[in-house]
């Protein structure tokens, strides 16, 4: 595929994500880091892309990730977020949460703080499965049914919901900055909001018939209401959380698990999931019935339900092409971003026309032309 690069790492990748660029400046991302799994030692690594790379041999292919630096990492990688420029926190499969310092002028990297297993059993580890920050604000939830509220400055734990879920809650994400939504291995989300002092979840919503394990999901960035999820049967889900309890839309995206989806940061018409089956979908919606380039449904993909309802009392021009409830209008286009691929793309994350994936081929793509 023109403009992407491949980097073999000879590790398998699990999770890539972008360094934050501030929202001022209209520069594209240049700095991202990775976590590895099902290694015998796994590493949490930061790359470089930019023309000021580490690297400045003459035979390197520009734009080509060159390493930075790494930092041998505890257990398995099995999430991965930045804190702020400079720090990243990790979710490990030792149960453990670790926040990880680059100090920019050595371009090292150190562990600035550790809650060891943060996630656990009463005789054994669980493994922490998803974060989500909002600095100084870091959530995470695990294996155990815990969710967990740390901060970035203080040493123990806020809050602890216990038996959160009686099954595995597999990713988190902030709806608003009391709200969380987790996702869980029956195939259900859960509204949890901090003012509240109970261990109850506001609102659950779910899947009808299968209990379908979800794996990711993600919050539309202009409107809370929106989320997607994937899961174990990859289909890409879209819901309204406050509309029902079902999901608005149901559509055929991959042949096997979806690991990740993620709306486009600043242009959220755009979102792209990846998936088991080794490929990496972007999805683009348009409710602008004068595109003549959409495709109905898009290739690869069938939208199986499709709701006609519009939220109560909504105006028409702030409700998303998300949830364009008029089919005729409401078009999408599915494309494939990778070359042909077998194995499993782990994670991927998309910032300005920037996109990063990792993959169990112990391969990184980055593509910097990304059609936004």
């Amino acid at each position: 595929m023109e403009g992407i690069n491949a980097k073999y790492v000879s590790q398998k990748i699990s999770k890539t994500r972008w360094r934050p660029v501030s929202s001022s400046s209209l520069q594209q991302p240049d700095i991202f880091a990775t976590g590895s799994w099902d290694n015998e030692d796994n590493k949490i690594s930061i790359w470089s892309i930019g023309e000021n790379g580490v690297s400045s041999m003459d035979d390197e292919f520009e734009g080509d990730p060159q390493l930075v630096c790494e930092y041998k990492h505890n257990g398995d990688v099995l999430d991965l977020q930045f804190l702020d420029q400079d720090r990243i926190v990790t979710a490990s499969s030792t149960g453990a949460v670790i926040i990880f310092r680059h100090h920019h002028n050595s371009q090292t990297l150190s562990v600035s703080k550790l809650w060891e297993r943060a996630h656990h059993y009463p005789c054994d580890n669980a493994p922490c499965t998803g974060i989500v920050c909002n600095s100084p604000e870091i959530v995470t939830v695990g294996e155990d049914g815990r969710i967990i509220l740390f901060r970035a400055d203080q040493e123990g734990v806020l809050r602890t919901i216990e038996n959160a879920d009686s099954s595995t809650i597999h990713a988190v994400t902030f709806l608003r900055t009391t709200e969380i939504l987790t996702v869980n291995s029956i195939g259900q989300l859960k509204l949890w909001d901090f003012r509240q002092q109970g261990n109850e979840p506001s609102q659950i919503l779910s899947l009808t018939g299968d209990r379908v394990p979800l794996h990711c999901v993600d919050r539309h960035p202009n409107q809370q209401h929106i989320v997607a999820t994937g899961g174990q049967d990859g289909m890409l889900c879209i819901w309204d959380v406050r509309q029902g309890n079902m999901p608005f839309s149901l559509m055929e995206a991959h042949s096997a698990e979806m690991w990740e989806v993620h709306f486009h940061p600043s242009n959220p018409d755009h979102l792209f999931s990846c998936s088991e089956d080794g490929s990496l979908l972007h999805w683009e919606t348009s409710s602008n019935s004068d595109t003549p380039s959409f495709l109905q449904g898009g290739r690869n993909t069938s939208i199986i339900s499709r709701s006609a309802i519009a939220p109560a009392g909504g105006n028409q021009s702030l409700i998303s092409s998300w949830l364009t409830g008029d089919s005729s209008k409401g078009r999408l286009e599915t494309t494939h971003m990778l070359p042909s691929q077998t194995l499993s793309v782990n994670s991927l994350d998309v910032l300005g026309q920037c996109l990063v994936c990792g993959t169990d081929g112990e391969a990184i793509y980055v593509n910097r032309h990304v059609p936004i």
